[in-house]
């Protein structure tokens, strides 16, 4: 049965006189939101309903009966025409500002050759004001040859302009030689603790800047406007709207995203929901902070921190336990000295803060998980949820541990269809076996959940979801897909973004479902994920996205 206004309300007098509806719903009261002719995936296996009622911003009715008997003149009913619902999506770790920053700027992901990076770069330059730096977008030597760039290709396209442009990962940045000039770094410098700054055969810096050599450049770059940062958050919500998420965690490395959501919500709702972490290093300012303003609400929340233990696999200051397979004499780098980490990460845990720490190498992956089980030990039982970012690589037995430790594993998918195309050059195939392990980290017990790292990967879920069930790299070179048992089903994918992520955001009990009293964030898409094939987790369209109860999104035909 097709469900229209006029449909809904030539029910709502009977639905109403007997009390039928509302007794599977809420007791009384009209409906603000009515959803009818849908097929509505709830969040929870195998179950599903066809109509939706929300009353303010809480979904008060579940199903057609139901929701019929709440819908009067003043709701705002609409049919779904038999579109796919499902709870929105939740994406765990972003660098949001970054990535709507990036929508401003040149796209460098898609080039294939040098030529082609050194002539988008001084396209980009021509449009810049006098002594206004580029920043973007990201770049990927992987795609134009696997050589790291030079600074001397770009110095005769930018010969005024400073350039520091990341890399993909945003573990790098590349410098021309007016951006160096102005960090004041020279072949002198020397490498910073947890940072490496690249040289040439001459030892001259090339430009290229890892993890915490970074800092140096970063210190120097004018701080864009308020009103330029409200102008990418905009941007970056509308997207991201667009594609089905409704919140995000920041999982950040500094103050800058944090900052800007909350001016943001001091004007009213922002649209889009933040989690903000914030660096660890900086606990005794937020325990401050919590102590006189509390955790935000649910459009901007805070009271969680991010700690970065080692670098990145294409940078290769990832932290193994045995050398890259590419550079014998690398194991990588610690971007935050372990005696830091365990002094700050149990002063901080003790203060009641989230603590999530990304760890990317095997042995930074059972440092963290160290210092995690002496931390409890130390502090005692509570329901903390300790979160490790990207789990990558993974030493053998540690999925036992996180199970057992209770560890919530974040991790991004698409990650591992990108990394895939090379990763074999930089660890070898035996430790491979222990990459992006999703299905054994699901298997063990291991409480996952999904993300995109946007804009190290894009933030549209669906290039998540069709990584985590196909593993496919994004060269097409696997067409089984890459180490394919670590292939997860769709709806272990689907649940990792909805319910386990508003569970890593201790927000189970309003988020992540489609059931009475939970907040209505949720969406309509075009086609039904649950039984689409394989090819077409890509192809997905966003009708509409409903935030707060309040539709935020509408496609044009929707």
């Amino acid at each position: 049965m097709t469900y229209t206004r006029r449909s809904a309300l030539a029910g709502v007098g009977a639905g109403l006189l007997c009390g039928r509806a509302f007794a599977q719903g809420s007791a009384g009261g009209a409906l603000d939101l009515a959803i009818f002719n849908i097929r509505a995936w709830t969040g929870q296996r195998g179950a599903f309903t066809d109509a939706i009622g929300v009353r303010g911003n809480r979904i008060v009715a579940i199903g057609a009966a139901a929701v019929r008997a709440g819908t009067v003149r003043r709701t705002q009913a609409i049919d779904g025409q038999g579109a796919f619902a499902m709870p929105s999506i939740t994406d765990c770790h972003t660098h949001f500002l970054r990535g709507a920053a990036d929508l401003l700027l040149p796209d460098l992901l898609d080039v294939t050759s040098r030529a082609e990076f050194v002539d988008r770069i001084g396209r980009a330059v021509r449009s810049l004001a006098p002594g206004e730096w580029l920043r973007g977008g990201p770049w990927d030597e992987q795609r134009f040859g696997g050589v790291l760039p030079h600074r001397e290709w770009i110095d005769a396209v930018t010969p005024d302009t400073p350039v520091a442009i990341p890399r993909t990962d945003l573990h790098s940045l590349f410098l021309n030689s007016v951006a160096l000039r102005l960090a004041g770094i020279t072949r002198d410098t020397p490498d910073p603790a947890g940072g490496v700054i690249e040289r040439d055969a001459r030892g001259e810096p090339t430009g290229v800047l890892k993890d915490n050599a970074r800092d140096a450049v970063l210190r120097v770059i004018p701080k864009p406007s308020d009103a330029a940062i409200d102008r990418q958050l905009r941007a970056g919500i509308d997207h991201a709207l667009s594609k089905g998420v409704t919140q995000v965690h920041n999982t950040e490395v500094n103050w800058s995203v944090h900052d800007a959501v909350r001016r943001l919500r001091r004007a009213g709702p922002t649209g889009l929901r933040f989690n903000s972490l914030v660096p660890l290093r900086d606990w005794e300012r937020v325990v401050e902070l919590v102590r006189t303003e509390g955790t935000g609400d649910d459009w901007v929340r805070w009271g969680g921190l991010k700690c970065v233990s080692d670098g990145s696999l294409g940078a290769r200051t990832a932290r193994f336990h045995e050398p890259y397979a590419d550079a014998a004499d690398q194991r990588g780098v610690w971007a935050t000295s372990v005696e830091d980490m365990r002094e700050w990460i149990p002063a901080a845990d003790k203060a009641g803060l989230a603590i999530a720490a990304h760890a990317i190498g095997d042995e930074a992956n059972d440092v963290v998980l160290d210092i995690f089980a002496d931390t409890v030990r130390r502090n005692g039982a509570r329901d903390r949820r300790f979160r490790i970012e990207h789990a990558q690589h993974l030493a053998p037995g540690a999925v036992r541990r996180m199970a057992a430790q209770g560890i919530i594993a974040s991790v991004q998918p698409y990650h591992a269809v990108d990394d895939g195309r090379w990763a074999v050059k930089r660890i070898g195939e035996e430790r491979l076996n222990r990459t992006y392990a999703f299905r054994s980290l699901l298997e063990g017990g291991v409480t996952t959940c999904f993300g995109s790292d946007w804009p190290v990967a894009p933030i549209d879920p669906m290039t998540g979801l069709d990584a985590a069930v196909r593993r496919q790299t994004i060269d097409g070179a696997n067409p089984g897909g890459w180490h394919p048992e670590q292939r997860v089903g769709i709806e272990d994918a689907l649940i990792a973004y909805t319910a386990t992520a508003a569970y890593a955001g201790f927000q189970e009990d309003r988020f992540g479902r489609i059931a009475l009293g939970m907040i209505g964030d949720f969406i309509l898409l075009d086609r039904n994920l649950l039984t689409a094939g394989p090819a077409d987790y890509l192809r997905p369209r966003v009708l509409r996205t409903f935030v707060d109860g309040r539709e935020r999104y509408a496609a044009s035909d929707a």
